[in-house]
């Protein structure tokens, strides 16, 4: 009589998952990540499109500026300009770290709060001062 094939046993989880748990050091380690993929494309896509937009002509440049100054391009602006100031506060967290520096558990929570507060903090001046400011 044949035997029956048997299901291949279920692949182990990779051991970090059970052993350390969510901190905020390893959250700014993850925005960090995709602030830095979120500039990139954000920063391409609206640079192609204003190139594109200058040499196009005028009306093709106001219906460029009529929609990054409408409410859905200001909501993305606002949000490029958060990802532009998280990844900077988070960057310079890094070059600290790189130095040598900030290691023990304290500092380097003490310093991944600061990235998010820093991010928060300049993208909320940034944006009173361009509203309150200038106007738009």
């Amino acid at each position: 009589m044949a035997s029956r094939p048997t299901a291949p046993a279920p692949r182990p989880l990779s051991p970090h998952l059970t052993i350390w748990k969510w901190r905020v050091h390893m959250a700014v380690s993850i925005v960090h990540r995709v602030t830095g993929h979120a500039l990139a494309f954000g920063a391409v896509v609206i640079f192609a499109w204003w190139l594109a937009a200058l040499a196009s002509g005028p009306e093709y440049y106001r219906f460029f500026q009529d929609v990054v100054f409408s409410p859905l391009g200001v909501i993305v602006g606002f949000g490029l300009t958060w990802a532009m100031f998280q990844h900077m506060g988070s960057g310079l967290r890094h070059f600290i770290m790189d130095a040598g520096e900030g290691y023990d558990l304290v500092t380097s929570r003490r310093m991944a709060q600061g990235a998010f507060v820093f991010g928060a903090t300049a993208t909320l001046a940034f944006w009173a001062y361009i509203l309150l400011g200038k106007g738009l």
